[in-house]
């Protein structure tokens, strides 16, 4: 199985890009490609070839859930686990993203020392570990 090596973090609010870049890349060693919009993403998504998918829901222009489903038509969402980070934490929210094809739901605001491991938790069980 591949290697965490890779995370795509997709975030409009720059305080939460620093500390969740800083977090997953100080903390998880991971290499880091952080773009503030969907559309954003989408346009790097394939040359950067994420591992790992962080994915903001509140987003202005393209919401999580709309990016999604348009990065869902550039690259196999099947092999690459998706995060959805939100801070409205409502189960049958949470639900309604898995639902959407989701690996899981992280609750904003989170603990900048504990991302990196949630991060791989998701990976591992994504890929059945």
């Amino acid at each position: 199985m591949a290697e965490l090596r890779r995370i795509l973090h997709i975030e409009d609010d720059p305080s939460i890009q620093a500390v969740a870049r800083l977090s997953l890349e100080a903390v998880g060693g991971f290499q880091v490609l952080t773009c503030s919009s969907g559309a954003e993403a989408l346009e790097q998504v394939e040359a950067f070839a994420p591992d790992f998918i962080l994915l903001d829901v509140m987003m202005p222009g393209m919401d999580g859930m709309q990016t999604l489903e348009r990065l869902r038509e550039r690259i196999n969402i099947r092999q690459i686990p998706v995060a959805f980070m939100t801070a409205k934490a409502h189960p049958a929210e949470i639900d309604h993203y898995l639902s959407l094809g989701a690996s899981d739901v992280l609750i904003k605001p989170f603990d900048p020392m504990q991302l990196a491991g949630e991060v791989k938790r998701v990976w591992e069980q994504h890929n059945g570990r």
